[in-house]
């Protein structure tokens, strides 16, 4: 009953019906995940919905040279998958990054929930609409007007909104994250982004600790990554 609840507290389910809820719950199953394990594989056909519970995710492809790239992180009430009519392989991949608990149901009942309930197809399209939303304003990041730091400080303070935790130095990213970690979200080099994280703390933005980081001041990072101001 618990596990139930808590499926149902899930933002993608808000606005939809008890009944489909149900039947839902009764086709599928909470998956239990250690750190690192793969929900999605690129390139293989995607047999179940998975929906985040509890934990962390990634979302990520490869480049041409086997470097990964990340694109989204993900915390709970969120459909990890990229669709959900499975008429073509998956073309991401979809990693944990912390212990996470994931709730998996077969396309063939999620579609046929989704047949007869209008909300949950609603629930699809609102998520797949923020996705696109966030990678236009991903483009627009990656083009050559905005420097690097501005990139890093950008995914930074979009991660203390989405993570944040209040402390007494400021806003911690509540994710570990290491420097390999990081420049897998940039697309730069390791010692790039090394690099580039010295400079946000000697600007005074923030703080990195244990692969902890915290924001020292939201605001002037917000500025900063707008307009390249300190």
């Amino acid at each position: 009953m618990q596990g139930k609840n808590e499926l149902y507290q899930q933002q993608f389910f808000q606005g939809v019906s008890t009944d489909t809820l149900e039947k839902l719950w009764q086709k599928g199953n909470v998956k239990e995940c250690g750190k690192g394990q793969i929900i999605i594989r690129a390139k293989e056909d995607i047999g179940n919905v998975y929906i985040q519970i509890s934990g962390k995710s990634i979302i990520y492809n490869l480049t041409h040279t086997g470097k990964r790239k990340i694109i989204f992180v993900f915390g709970p009430g969120v459909l990890l998958n990229e669709h959900v009519l499975n008429t073509h392989p998956a073309s991401l991949y979809c990693e944990t990054i912390e212990k996470s608990r994931v709730f998996v149901v077969p396309v063939p009942e999620f579609l046929r929930c989704m047949e007869e309930d209008f909300s949950l197809v609603k629930a699809v399209m609102e998520t797949q609409e923020r996705r696109i939303w966030r990678l236009g304003h991903q483009l627009k990041n990656t083009m050559g007007s905005i420097y690097l730091e501005r990139k890093l400080a950008a995914k930074l303070w979009k991660l203390s909104r989405d993570f944040g935790v209040m402390t007494p130095e400021g806003i911690e990213i509540d994710i570990n994250m290491s420097i390999t970690f990081l420049a897998d979200m940039l697309g730069a080099p390791r010692e790039t982004t090394s690099r580039l994280c010295n400079t946000l703390t000697e600007y005074g933005l923030m703080r990195i600790q244990k692969k902890r980081i915290t924001i020292v001041n939201p605001q002037k990072m917000s500025i900063f990554y707008k307009t390249g101001k300190i």
